[in-house]
């Protein structure tokens, strides 16, 4: 079978608004013949291109046409094809937890990977590199309940907060955030140490 047919026959099967990159096609021949398989069934409106690289069977809206994916999906396609981890931003981060009122207005996520901006028709779509403790947990409850605690920093993260965390994270995963406190910066553990005595002393 050709390279053609095995990349339109494995596209038919992938879940409509789910994006993915020419890496997953790389066993059915050439960089080269997969780039341009793919590009001829963008032209034909088989698959339609995201972004640089990414693309998705996109699925259909009676009154807004194409739909395309999430940016968190993209931005975490375009991770995992450089072999990183992403992690949701701490502005976002803060917001799910409801420890602001602001929303932000541009897709922001931090990764281990490069820093990395691209577009999605007119939105611009941020990846920040960063270091490898804010990552921890990345994917994970507990890790978004991180980021945010390192967006609010050292003058706003209260006993308060970490008990409006505690409400809204699974027991688990506040449990498993409260036993990383070793990688913690001092002021965020402090603040958990505190935490657990209030807890202890009733």
């Amino acid at each position: 079978m050709s390279t053609s047919e095995l990349i339109r026959q494995y596209v038919q099967k992938l879940p409509a608004g789910e994006p993915f990159t020419p890496a997953a096609f790389l066993g059915m021949g050439a960089r080269a013949s997969v780039d341009q398989v793919l590009s001829r069934l963008a032209k034909a409106g088989a698959i339609t291109r995201v972004t640089r690289g990414v693309f998705v069977r996109a699925t259909e809206s009676r009154h807004l046409g194409k739909v395309l994916p999430e940016p968190s999906k993209v931005a975490e396609t375009v991770a995992k094809a450089k072999g990183a981890s992403l992690q949701v931003h701490g502005a976002e981060a803060a917001r799910r937890f409801e420890l602001t009122t602001q929303t932000p207005t541009q897709p922001v996520f931090y990764t281990s990977g490069p820093s990395k901006r691209f577009r999605m028709g007119k939105m611009e779509v941020v990846l920040k590199h960063a270091a490898s403790r804010k990552l921890a947990f990345a994917g994970r409850p507990a890790g978004v309940a991180l980021s945010a605690l390192w967006y609010l920093g050292k003058n706003e993260v209260t006993l308060s907060t970490i008990e409006k965390i505690r409400r809204k994270l699974p027991a688990s995963e506040f449990e498993a955030l409260s036993a990383a406190k070793a990688s913690m910066p001092g002021w965020m553990a402090a603040v958990f140490y505190r935490y657990e005595q209030q807890a202890v002393n009733g």
